[in-house]
């Protein structure tokens, strides 16, 4: 099954690139760098150990820091390979990493998952540990780290029932590739035992919680918070709603539920955040045709009292500008993406508010709902509806923040689980 996987592959790369070239119309990254998704990297000079984390995007590269810097405290003698899949995920991982470990960090595009791929970036960079990061699962590479000796570790992996029914379809290649894996450290037990049902044997699994709960909020970081929050409310104090990681049908809901709160509340101040920088000029779009009077984030100044959206058009500010907000709108959760981080909202105090489609995120979610600090919506009027009553009732609205930081508190803790289970791999 893996033979006709990696044919398979190779077949399709013609129309991987033609996407990657197609992508680039919008995001010009796309179309650079291809030499590293083919494997052909320089190669290292250092003897020292090297410990590969893959990364898929923005989420999973922001969720591995953390883990990285504290490893990194305890080894200052080991480097570090971080590779992503996206030109945004790249973005990140260099402006947070370079300032943590600097010339420690070597980062690339993953390769592609092909032998003719794996095999010279592996040979170039001789990794002594590979930790992917949640659910990305390559059978090849799998494969090809076991042949090498090198131990393979799953973090804060998580695995829905829709995405387990999808690897049973195709059990003679999931198992195996499961069964090339040292260790899985899994967020719950539900992902724990649905890892073991899909042929990973039992003692090679353990349930730690979700590493994304470890947030630290410095007390630079609430100071910058402090100040944005200042700057946005103005003298007159305006409430300020922020909606993050918004995709594609859901900037229209949004606005539509604004428009709404508008006419009781005329001085609330929306901050519009788009999940994928290619979709910021749209979006921008959008506000204008419908007359809001918008405010870019990189144009810089300060919204007055006649702007109405600020869009958040920067990089790496959303855990600043969650401390900054009264109210959080979490997206990826009114369309069938499956939802976004909720914990970072959560874990200020503010008060959150999803759509439905919550499955990336769904035992965190479950959380949150039953302590009060986040609620479920399904359309629009739904949405203004549930923040109206919050922006009446200041009282209710920091209950129902301080809720979510207490669960937030509560489930901290993966983290030092996580390290300790990636330094006794190491030690192996």
């Amino acid at each position: 099954m893996r033979t006709l996987y990696t044919w398979l592959f190779r077949a399709a790369v013609p129309l991987i690139l033609l996407r990657l070239w197609w992508r680039g119309r919008a995001q010009p990254e796309y179309r650079s760098r291809w030499r590293e998704r083919f494997g052909r990297v320089p190669e290292r000079a250092s003897r020292a150990p090297l410990v590969w984390v893959h990364a898929v995007s923005v989420g999973e590269t922001l969720a591995a820091v953390p883990m990285i810097e504290r490893l990194a405290a305890r080894h200052p003698h080991w480097q570090w390979l971080v590779t992503t899949s996206t030109p945004t995920g790249s973005e990140r991982a260099r402006a947070v990493l370079k300032p943590l470990i600097g010339g420690r960090l070597l980062h690339y595009y993953a390769p592609y998952d092909l032998p003719e791929c794996i095999a010279p970036f592996v040979d170039a960079l001789r990794p002594d540990m590979l930790v992917i990061i949640e659910t990305e699962l390559w059978p090849n590479l799998l494969a090809h780290c076991a042949q090498c000796g090198i131990p393979t570790l799953l973090a804060n992996a998580r695995l829905s029932e829709k995405s387990a029914a999808g690897y049973a379809r195709f059990g003679r290649l999931a198992r195996p590739m499961l069964r090339k894996l040292d260790r899985v450290v899994a967020q719950y037990p539900a992902d724990a035992q649905r890892f073991v049902e899909l042929g990973l044997p039992e003692e090679r699994v353990v349930a730690s919680g979700n590493i994304k709960f470890d947030l630290e909020i410095s007390l630079g970081l609430e100071s910058e918070s402090q100040v944005l929050a200042h700057q946005w409310r103005g003298r007159r104090g305006r409430p300020v709603w922020l909606a993050a990681s918004t995709h594609a049908g859901e900037e229209e809901i949004v606005l539509d539920a604004f428009e709404r709160l508008l006419e009781e509340f005329p001085d609330l101040l929306l901050v519009l955040v788009p999940r994928h920088p290619q979709r910021f000029n749209s979006v921008a779009r959008l506000c204008r045709s419908r007359n809001l009077a918008l405010l870019r984030r990189s144009d810089g100044g300060l919204p007055g009292p006649a702007h109405r959206v600020l869009l958040g058009d920067t990089m790496g500010e959303l855990l600043r500008f969650y401390g900054a907000c009264d109210l959080a709108f979490v997206g990826g959760s009114l369309v069938p993406v499956g939802g976004h981080n909720m914990i970072e909202p959560a874990a200020w105090g503010v008060p959150v508010v999803c759509g439905p489609h919550l499955h990336n995120f769904s035992t965190v979610a479950q959380l949150l709902i039953d302590a009060g600090g986040m609620r479920v919506v399904e359309d629009a009027e739904q949405l203004a509806g549930q923040l109206m009553d919050w922006l009446r009732d200041d009282s209710g609205r920091r209950n129902a923040g301080e809720r979510g930081r207490e669960v937030a508190a509560e489930n901290s803790g993966a983290l030092e689980r996580l390290v300790g289970e990636m330094e006794n791999l190491m030690k192996r």
